[in-house]
């Protein structure tokens, strides 16, 4: 899965642009390096640099949805990160079987 796309219940203002959908890249480990060294000692100011980056608006935008939208958003990048045992290939469920390839947290 590459990207998803998140309709809003209520419609925000991003860049701009009222917006009612929010569509989610799928993450690369240049962006999570690149989220993590703007926001070191902050994890929520680094989920929302992250977030900002995948959806291609600005951090600050994304604070003024309503909560049960940015919960939305949450899940949805949990479920692009996340591999669907129907997503594994042989070798990592191989792998998962014997405890081998452990990854790192996806944040």
């Amino acid at each position: 899965m590459d990207h998803l796309t998140i309709k809003l219940q209520h419609p925000t203002e991003f860049d701009g642009i009222r917006r009612d959908t929010l569509t989610l890249r799928a993450p690369l480990v240049r962006d999570m390096r690149l989220a993590s060294r703007q926001a070191p000692n902050d994890a929520e100011e680094r989920e929302l640099i992250l977030f900002g980056i995948l959806a291609g608006v600005a951090p600050k935008d994304l604070e003024g949805m309503r909560f049960t939208d940015y919960k939305r958003l949450q899940d949805s990048y949990f479920r692009l990160v996340s591999a669907r045992p129907d997503d594994r290939t042989p070798a990592e469920s191989a792998d998962e079987a014997t405890g081998a390839g452990t990854a790192l947290p996806a944040l």
